[in-house]
């Protein structure tokens, strides 16, 4: 940046960053952004308000006779050119986020299964199963014969049989088989059980082109359709793909936060979504060769860091240090101490490039389907994949050699636990020899735990960066409701020291109890945002072990995603609302209160036999409305009274025993 441009930037109004964010070390790296004249996404936000006509979903551009915006006071008002209501503008452009969200996680399960179909042809020999157990149970659950046959015959099977879930055009998708029978009943009743994603993200633009579908329930249907072939098809699949490729996360100790930079090595960050290319990063950074080149430019060896989701994918597999979510993505670089930085799709910041060249951090595209303007492309090819991570380390050699910036990283840094995938858990609860989900229902019912939430998602700088995830799971936390995360929103707690198992002293006195019994943390960590699909097979096995209902809808259980910002989000939100979870979004949401469609989503759904949409601001609010919603289906499976027990600790039982 010039000095023309400090000056400009100095001679605004300069909000204070603690309004911004409550991470430490993104402050840190703010102010030093800020005295270096250097802008970021929180700069860009605080100088540009968010069109409230957008926001509210009251405005149509999907044809050139306009674009129209309604009046979101008085949305029936009028209507748009061609006769429009509000209640179909909002449905359509919700359709379309639906749409969005989901080609972004089918896409990824798609890659996904290309790698796996070349690894089993022997076309891909850089990778390997190496997981056959979880192969096997895979194929089992989906109706695969796997009883002494060999695992290339099974594996061979399995991809055919999960091709379906993209390239069918009627019939069910494979993983429909493992939604609980009274939920997917929902589901044929409404005419909702998905065919094939390429076939509804199809259906789901044609529909809400100008002229075809103009009823709002009508597009909600196809809405959820697709959107639950997102969450038990294309998400499901690449969760279970690259288990069974790289390994099923177990629990494992890993350090988050801009500490685990180190000054004296070459630190290098991958920022995506896809696993691929993180995993060949690893061999490639254990490379002896690389490792010395390393060291004869003067480096104590090579530190590889994950930012976002494959960096959340890459921490509960193997450990590896997470540096921040998506709102420190850029306040990372401003440490100087990033070397290369390697990215894949989805969450990817434009002003990267910008940072990044202020910093004079190697930054680098590596998928085919996202460039950015000015930023070197090293194309990753899964048939070899070193040759792009190995270019990527060895310019960030060449940077570490060079370095001339100043460096300052954050000391900040937390330890904790990760990895919990549905199979831990499954495992954790009941042994080796009665792995089950019964202990938890069992806790459940008794009223030791109140429930079960799910808190996933982004972060969004519209709202105080980290405090939104962190305030809504302490309370939930300390109401007795057992907390499992996903995504950006995994590593905003993991920072504040959730994932330990003393933090079991933030929880009530039933969770607590639990967690100390089990020597687990409050809140169990599950992965990437895509591994959202881990939460829904959870949700099916507590119905499976019985005592809780018979359908998902009938589990104390809820969903939130409260600094939301992607069109992933919306998808995610809504295949849990399809599978019967009550979900509740913060920051905003995209429709008028009030309207026909607002209610649909946030009423109507839930007594059709779905879960609903719930929108608050306040993590409080968000709290109180999820508690009361799992003390309402606690209500409704006669448990409610349980939670009247009284623990009794020592002390009360000294008093017992004196008298």
């Amino acid at each position: 940046m010039d000095k023309e441009e400090k000056n400009v930037v100095k001679a605004k109004k300069e909000p204070d960053i603690r309004d911004w964010t409550i991470c430490d070390s993104t402050i840190q790296m703010l102010e030093k952004a800020r005295r270096d004249g250097v802008e970021t996404a929180f700069d860009r936000a605080a100088n540009m308000k968010a069109c409230p006509i957008g926001a509210d979903s009251a405005c149509c551009k999907h044809c050139s006779m306009g674009p129209c915006r309604l009046n979101s006071k008085e949305p029936y008002a009028k209507t748009g050119v061609c006769g429009a209501t509000i209640d179909t503008i909002a449905a359509r452009n919700f359709a379309r986020m639906v749409a969005s969200g989901a080609s972004a996680h089918t896409d990824h399960g798609m890659s996904m299964l290309d790698v796996f179909r070349e690894v089993v042809n022997g076309n891909i020999e850089e990778y390997s199963i190496k997981d056959p157990i979880k192969l096997e149970e895979v194929a089992k659950s989906i109706g695969i014969e796997t009883e002494g046959r060999e695992i290339k015959d099974i594996a061979i099977d399995l991809y055919e049989e999960l091709e379906r879930t993209y390239t069918q055009v009627e019939g069910e998708i494979p993983f429909a088989q493992r939604v609980p029978p009274k939920t997917l009943e929902t589901w044929r009743k409404h005419g909702v059980v998905p065919r094939g994603a390429m076939r509804e993200i199809m259906e789901i633009m044609h529909r809400t082109h100008i002229g075809v579908d103009q009823h709002y329930e009508n597009i909600t249907k196809q809405c959820t359709r697709t959107a639950l072939g997102d969450g038990w098809g294309g998400s499901m699949v690449a969760t279970e793909i690259s288990d069974i490729l790289f390994g099923t996360p177990t629990p494992v100790r890993a350090e988050v936060d801009m500490g685990c930079l180190k000054e004296d090595h070459v630190n290098i960050i991958i920022h995506g979504h896809e696993p691929n290319m993180f995993e060949s990063m690893l061999a490639s950074v254990n490379d002896p060769d690389l490792i010395k080149a390393a060291q004869d430019a003067g480096a104590a060896g090579i530190n590889l860091v994950g930012m976002c989701c494959s960096g959340a994918e890459m921490l509960s597999r193997h450990g590896i240090p997470h540096a921040g979510n998506f709102m420190s993505t850029e306040a990372v670089l401003v440490t100087g101490a990033v070397d290369a930085m390697g990215v894949d799709v989805q969450c990817i910041k434009q002003g990267l490039a910008r940072v990044a060249e202020c910093y004079q951090t190697k930054l680098f595209t590596t998928n085919p389907r996202a460039h950015i303007e000015g930023v070197e492309h090293i194309e990753f090819v899964e048939h070899e994949p070193r040759e792009c991570t190995d270019a990527i380390v060895q310019n960030a050699i060449v940077r570490f050699k060079n370095r001339n910036v100043a460096i300052e990283i954050p000391k900040m840094k937390s330890l904790g636990i990760h990895g919990f995938s549905h199979e831990y858990i499954n495992y954790m609860l009941g042994g080796t020899f009665r792995a089950s989900y019964t202990p938890l229902n069992d806790n459940i019912i008794n009223g030791r735990i109140r429930g079960v939430a799910g808190v996933v998602g982004c972060t969004n700088p519209r709202v105080k960066h980290d405090y939104v995830h962190v305030e809504l799971v302490k309370e939930l936390i300390r109401n007795d409701v057992l907390v499992v995360q996903t995504g950006c929103s995994q590593i905003s707690l993991a920072k504040y020291g959730f994932y330990t198992p003393e933090a079991a002293h933030l929880a009530g006195p039933g969770l607590k109890e639990v967690c100390e019994t089990v020597g687990m943390p409050p809140v169990l960590g599950c992965g990437s945002c895509v591994d959202n699909s881990r939460i829904l097979i959870a949700c099916a096995e507590m119905v499976k072990a019985g005592g809780l209902g018979e359908s998902i809808a009938d589990l104390p259980v809820a969903g939130a995603a409260p600094e939301w910002m992607s069109e992933k989000a919306i998808s995610i939100g809504h295949y849990f609302v399809g599978s019967g979870v009550y979900t509740v979004f913060g920051v905003t949401f995209p429709i008028i209160e009030g309207t026909k469609f607002h209610k649909h989503l946030f009423e109507e759904l839930e007594q059709q036999g779905f879960g609903k949409w719930g929108f608050a601001a306040d993590p409080h609010e968000m709290a109180r409305m999820m508690i009361a919603h799992i003390d309402k289906k606690r209500k409704a499976l006669g448990i409610d009274n349980a939670r009247e027990r009284v623990l009794v600790d020592m002390a009360a039982r000294r008093d017992i025993e004196a008298a």
